[in-house]
């Protein structure tokens, strides 16, 4: 019910993608939650160079932005994701002693979620297609449509590029070690290296008007 609902208050696909992608933006606010442990993390340990310390202060500057939240009886999503990555972060760096390790887990999943986002769109299932397909409430019959495969095409390879971007960069700084050029990177091309894909996105859904019934459509265009 709540499905048809979404669809209908969109009357083209590239509406229902823009309404999708501002809520998985977060704001502002959800921009600042995300940088906030990293730059505490980073801070800390070019200033001390004591590893350990430097993770208590991140995972503290995390579970503090989280209590904020609870007691606002707002929606906490951002501040847990970014409470989980500094958990994973703390435990890779801690095993080995490494703080540049911290940033390993990133690295890794940014390299994966490029190879997984490349593979749907060479298999013609592209992942922003299941934003229509979560709005429509039928998460396939985008896919009769040649036209919204090739527009889902073209904006997930835009949610590629800056996974590709990050592991170019990031990978050979963590390699040489350098700490400090870790966070500032993780900071400059996480969120607004994200805002900035989004913004490219958002320019292409604006070109193009293409009905949301051909989304719902279940029989091939002839």
């Amino acid at each position: 019910m709540e499905d048809t609902e979404a669809a209908d208050a969109h009357e083209t696909v590239e509406a229902a993608v823009r309404a999708q992608l501002s809520k998985a933006l977060g704001g502002v606010r959800g921009v600042i939650e995300a940088a906030v442990p990293t730059a505490c993390f980073t801070l800390s340990y070019v200033l001390t160079d004591e590893l350990k310390p430097s993770l208590m202060v991140a995972v503290g500057a995390a579970v503090l932005l989280l209590i904020v939240r609870v007691a606002q009886k707002s929606n906490p999503q951002f501040v847990i994701n970014s409470l989980f990555g500094i958990a994973i972060a703390a435990f890779f760096a801690m095993r080995s002693g490494k703080a540049e390790d911290a940033f390993l887990p990133g690295i890794l999943y940014n390299g994966g979620y490029a190879v997984a986002m490349i593979f749907s769109i060479v298999v013609r299932w592209p992942v922003v297609g299941f934003i229509i397909g979560s709005v429509t409430g039928d998460p396939t019959a985008w896919r009769n449509d040649p036209g919204i495969v090739r527009l889902c095409s073209r904006l997930t390879w835009l949610l590629v590029l800056p996974c590709i971007v990050r592991v170019v960069v990031q990978y050979p700084l963590y390699a040489a070690g350098q700490v400090g050029w870790l966070g500032a990177s993780k900071i400059f091309m996480g969120w607004p290296l994200q805002v900035a894909a989004f913004a490219a996105m958002a320019w292409l859904l604006a070109r193009g008007r293409t009905p949301m019934a051909a989304a719902r459509s279940s029989a091939p265009a002839s």
